[in-house]
């Protein structure tokens, strides 16, 4: 009976890597990667109430591996804001300490005074991760805790 079950069980397991390798997908498909921040900390744009910051960027600090371009992009910008977005490529990964800093253009539309909490993703195509970044319209919004 014992027998029967390896049997069993290699048999499927041999038909499951090979419909995996028929689709184009790996059976380990989790990403080696990371889109690092610091909690409690995001990344900041200070801004004078009223004014905008045209053709700027946010850095898309991403550690591990990867064998795909990574995408990414700011979401959830204030009314009137766009970005154009950025990518990361394998080739640009220094593989002795595995980090890389990648950018995301960004133009900030005028706004009032306030807080605004947009959205970094960057995404392989199979994965998608996320952090807050903060968009600040105020008079000497630095130093934040």
């Amino acid at each position: 009976m014992k027998l029967t079950r390896r049997v069993a069980g290699l048999f499927s397991g041999l038909i499951a890597a090979f419909t995996l390798t028929l689709a184009g997908a790996s059976p380990a498909s989790a990403a080696t990667w990371t889109l690092e921040h610091t909690p409690g900390h995001p990344q900041r744009i200070c801004l004078d109430p009223g004014e905008g910051w045209p053709n700027t960027y946010f850095l898309v600090p991403l550690s591990g591996t990867w064998s795909t371009t990574i995408t990414a992009g700011i979401s959830d910008l204030p009314p009137g804001s766009y970005s154009d977005g950025g990518k990361i490529y394998p080739s640009d990964v220094d593989e002795d300490d595995w980090q890389h800093i990648g950018f995301v253009h960004v133009s900030i539309a005028p706004a009032p005074v306030g807080d605004h909490v947009a959205t970094l993703w960057a995404s392989d195509g199979t994965e998608t991760q996320t952090v807050p970044v903060m968009i600040s319209f105020g008079q000497d919004c630095y130093p934040y805790d």
